[in-house]
């Protein structure tokens, strides 16, 4: 979390002209939420992990970067939106063999976001974003969303920031197309918002291979990551910088504000 975000001025999501909304859920007491707004507000949950990240990273990573991209997010898009707090552990049965990583079973996934989401709806909110920083939840995630659009009969959907946002980040990144692990692109983002936590020397000297993470001929069978990666880094993170880092995170915001206040993302079947 970035010191900017600790301490902006915050105010209400109803507040007045002029002043930052409050789009953090877990800041808002139980008095402030617009309750006249319930039906048009988007509710984010960014969803990420705590797993390896190399040599250079910490395990937070993913849940660090999605959390920030969702509030950056919510305070441009031209819409309200709230932010739910994080879930900071997922799907990273891939990771395991790495100290420091954690992961939750499918099905225990699937329990947790149906229960959020029914809360959500109980009181009255009908948009939902499930925002995904964990390259090992797309599937599943798209999975949960088509479960549950069905079995609640509402405007549900799930993103990962940095397919959203894929074409800026083809502009920005010098040694790879686009997110892959510990690489060019988080390395960049961390730079930018927490320099303490990264190990910059590390970053620069860890065997990595520049790409990875491919199915041949269009099969899929699950692997670890040591398939991939010795040291657990896919990508460049030596050519990272927190130039990029500021850049990336601009980019993702902006990209992901643009789908939080598309009427046609959240219009009823």
């Amino acid at each position: 979390m970035s010191a900017a975000v600790d301490t902006a001025v915050e105010a209400a999501p109803s507040a007045a002209p002029g002043q930052a909304r409050q789009t953090r859920w877990e800041r808002l007491k139980s008095t402030e939420f617009d309750r006249a707004a319930l039906a048009r507000t988007v509710a984010v949950l960014p969803i990420g992990s705590t797993e390896q990240h190399g040599p250079h990273l910490p395990v937070e990573v993913d849940s660090l970067l999605v959390t920030e991209v969702a509030r950056r997010a919510a305070e441009r898009a031209d819409a309200p939106v709230l932010v739910l707090p994080t879930l900071w552990v997922s799907l990273a049965e891939h990771h395991m063999h790495n100290p420091g990583s954690l992961t939750l079973d499918f099905s225990t996934l699937l329990a947790f976001v149906r229960c959020v989401v029914r809360s959500l709806q109980r009181q009255g909110y009908r948009r939902v974003l499930l925002l995904n920083g964990h390259g090992g939840n797309m599937a599943a995630l798209t999975v949960i969303v088509d479960l549950l659009g069905v079995e609640l009969a509402m405007p549900l959907a799930t993103a990962t920031y940095w397919m959203v946002a894929a074409p800026a980040f083809s502009r920005i990144l010098e040694g790879q197309p686009n997110l892959l692990h510990a690489c060019e692109a988080e390395t960049s983002m961390v730079m930018h918002l927490r320099p303490e936590l990264v190990d910059a020397a590390a970053a620069c000297s860890v065997d990595a291979p520049p790409t990875g993470f491919l199915q041949a001929g269009g099969m899929h069978r699950w692997r670890n990551m040591a398939h991939w990666s010795a040291s657990g880094v896919v990508g460049t993170p030596h050519l990272a910088s927190a130039r990029k880092g500021a850049l990336l995170l601009e980019a993702a915001a902006d990209a992901l504000a643009v789908h939080l206040g598309d009427e046609r993302l959240w219009a009823p079947e």
